[in-house]
């Protein structure tokens, strides 16, 4: 068993380094393939459940830790089909807005809302 080593924040112990944070220490990581592996099951997998962006930072947080990992998650989370496809804009576009002119005199322009079939309020309807 190799011996434990201190620096900051990172604790090396059996040639793994480790990050601590307050209350947790998670392992550090720099294998950009594990961290894939890690992204996917955090927001891709059937486990996961297609997670939001701040749920699947969440998720990350809890069981890893590397260097940019917040950007990685971010970018990841961009290039996800799901996520384009249910955030795509549908429909058609608004058009522009156009300002009314202002009238001026009393009732050169008039607007009347037609509103029927409220329901019967008592013996006041």
């Amino acid at each position: 068993m190799e011996k434990a080593h201190d620096e900051g924040r990172f604790h090396l112990f059996d040639g793994i380094l480790y990050h601590r944070t307050k209350h947790t220490c998670f392992m550090a990581l720099e294998d950009r393939t594990l961290i894939s592996t890690i992204l996917h099951e955090c927001h891709d997998s059937v486990a996961a459940g297609y997670l939001s962006e701040g749920r699947t930072l969440e998720r990350v947080k809890a069981c890893s830790w590397w260097p940019n990992w917040k950007k990685d998650v971010a970018e990841y989370f961009q290039t996800c089909d799901r996520f384009q496809k249910a955030n795509r804009a549908t429909g058609k576009k608004f058009g522009m807005m156009i300002q009314i002119q202002e009238p001026k005199s009393p009732w050169e322009i008039a607007h009347m809302d037609w509103v029927t079939a409220f329901p019967p309020v008592g013996d006041r309807s």
